[in-house]
């Protein structure tokens, strides 16, 4: 399946200096040229925890 905009994915690696770790779901927000995803990533409360730029290999598509 591809990655489009608005796919949720599941993070493939800790991001501490994000708050961010392996497992942690976001929404893909962009898509960029270079085949990297700028991911939303929203606290229970409904704010953005962290926005940070990807690449494919990490993240991948939640599974069923």
């Amino acid at each position: 399946m591809t990655i489009a905009l608005l796919t949720t994915v599941v993070l493939e690696r800790d991001l501490p200096e994000h708050g961010l770790a392996r497992g942690d779901v976001g929404a893909v927000v962009e898509i960029y040229e270079d085949g990297a995803f700028e991911v939303e990533f929203v606290r229970a409360s409904g704010r953005t925890q962290a926005l940070v730029e990807l690449a494919r290999e990490d993240v991948r598509l939640v599974a069923s």
